[in-house]
């Protein structure tokens, strides 16, 4: 939230290469330790809160900037581009760290880590001046302008509901050893629910093209959310492990178009003067949904079987949809934003 207000009060581009700056720095000061053995476990948990602390003052200034770097008609496509970047990102580096752990260790990785966001802090340093718009200041202007347009009520409702209901991740590993036969302590079948979901993103992201063009912005997002919830039924009901990956890819995929066209939205529909705090209300949204999820999902399976609660969390995703979409017409009616009609 914080990191939304100085994106709205100073220049968005200092303030990116400020937080990756200090994401560096933290890379470097966790190669440092574990150089020297220190072994602190306050001290690593603190590097820690300063990497999710930069990562999310990344993530809101940079969702904050996009507008003010592309035509308004290709803000599907850029979300798109980015969201590629970071699941593929997501993809190879575990696996590259796999490969790399045995033969230079850990503690080497985070050096390399340190020296190859260099090239991400001169890209930065490429960037145009973005200075700060006029506006109101006030830490709370972003929420109340969020509270007050039905349009980015809807959508929020439409995300929450999604990512609430319908992100059954915490059970995964239940499901590969009650359903699929997987062993106690993980095995193929865990690994390939995980990976099936983020497959699917992928595949939609390299396909993006297809999509980033449609005209009806709050239908499609609206339609992605209700197919999501309906392939997390699909998943609940498996009783073959195929199905199950099928239902996972296919719902990584539709969950892609439902992000590229949130952001696409909530940037469109929102003042300039305000983006960063509205992105940075969006990011915590972002991030505290799923682990509502994990909690509420959790909580359910001491009640009712884990493949009820799947399948009832995907129904209730798809129901909420509905509701939401039906009571707040401005969604379904929602179209492609013209070139110049982002502010």
């Amino acid at each position: 939230m914080w990191a939304g207000g100085l994106a709205d009060a100073r220049d968005r581009r200092t303030v990116l290469l400020a937080a990756h700056c200090g994401l560096g720095a933290t890379y470097a000061a966790l190669w440092v330790q574990a150089a020297l053995g220190v072994g602190s476990v306050p001290l690593l948990m603190v590097l820690v809160a300063c990497q999710s602390l930069a990562l999310g003052a990344i993530m809101t200034t940079m969702g904050a900037a996009v507008p003010r770097l592309v035509p308004a008609e290709l803000l599907p496509a850029a979300n798109s581009l980015g969201s590629l970047t970071r699941y593929a990102g997501s993809i190879i580096g575990p696996v590259l760290a796999g490969v790399l752990i045995p033969v230079v260790g850990l503690g080497t990785l985070y050096l390399l880590d340190a020296v190859a966001l260099l090239a991400v802090v001169w890209a930065v340093v490429r960037l145009p001046p973005l200075p700060p718009r006029p506006g109101p200041r006030a830490g709370t202007a972003g929420l109340r302008h969020l509270a007050g347009s039905r349009l980015l009520v809807a959508v929020l409702l439409v995300d929450l509901a999604a990512m609430v209901f319908g992100m059954p991740v915490a059970l995964f590993p239940e499901l590969a050893w009650h359903t699929f036969g997987g062993p106690v302590g993980g095995g193929l079948e865990l690994g390939l629910l995980y990976a099936a979901y983020p497959a699917g993103v992928v595949a939609a992201g390299l396909l993006s093209g297809t999509f980033t063009r449609a005209r009806r912005h709050g239908a499609v997002m609206a339609g992605a959310a209700a197919a999501w919830g309906l392939t997390v039924v699909v998943l609940g009901l498996a009783g073959w492990l195929w199905l199950a990956l099928v239902a996972l890819v296919a719902g990584g995929a539709v969950n892609f178009v439902l992000s590229t066209f949130r952001n696409a939205i909530t940037q469109a529909h929102t003042p300039d003067a305000l983006r960063g705090r509205i992105q940075g209300s969006l990011t915590v949204v972002l991030f505290g949904g799923p682990h509502l999820a994990n909690l509420l999902h959790g909580a359910a399976t001491t009640v009712l079987d884990h493949r009820a609660v799947i399948w009832a969390g995907g129904l209730l995703t798809t129901v909420t949809v509905a509701a939401v979409t039906w009571a707040f017409p401005e969604l379904r009616r929602l179209g492609a934003v013209a070139a110049g009609d982002t502010g």
